[in-house]
């Protein structure tokens, strides 16, 4: 199982192929659903959402093992993926086109690559005081300040956030503009 991916999540529409080694059988074909589940062999529905195959692969052993085989060597690998939005973020303020911005499926999406798909900034942005707001497990709002320039001039990526599902984006405007 260490071999699986272990990198990209997966997300509803996805398409998999899971097999149990021990089985002898060829692997069966299985997605994630709207809600985020798969639908497993002998076990049933397993949240797949925002796990990576080989999260969803560890975390289905133990659930086989309890029930089905002393040892289980659980495989399961991304088929396909699906052609829909991951979820939305929302960007206002100084940006060149405000609004909702779909999560594309296929790709690690930042903030710095919303803000260029929103238009970019608008002439009178503040870029070194960006505001993430995100909701955290309790549902309640958190915000942070991000250095985007610091991002997009100075490529320290490392400082460039993943979005998540309604993160909102708020770009303020510089106190003075010339």
């Amino acid at each position: 199982m260490a071999v699986l991916d272990n990198a990209r999540k997966l997300g509803p529409g996805d398409r998999l192929s899971y097999r149990v080694v021990e089985e002898r059988r060829d692997p069966v074909g299985i997605y994630v659903g709207d809600g985020g589940e798969v639908e497993v062999p002998l076990i049933g529905r397993v949240p797949a959402t925002g796990r990576t195959c080989r999260q969803l692969a560890e975390a289905i052993k133990p659930m086989l093992e309890h029930d089905y085989f002393i040892k289980a060597t659980v495989i399961v690998g991304l088929d396909a993926v699906s052609a829909k939005a991951r979820g939305r973020v929302y960007i206002t303020g100084q940006v060149r086109s405000q609004g909702p911005v779909d999560i594309p499926p296929d790709e690690r999406f930042t903030l710095s690559k919303a803000i260029n798909k929103a238009g970019g900034f608008a002439d009178f942005a503040n870029r070194k005081k960006v505001k993430l707001i995100r909701r955290n497990a309790a549902g309640v709002p958190e915000s942070q300040i991000i250095d985007v320039d610091a991002i997009m001039a100075r490529g320290e990526l490392d400082k460039d956030p993943e979005l998540l599902p309604d993160d909102t984006i708020i770009i303020p405007e510089k106190f003075i503009n010339f």
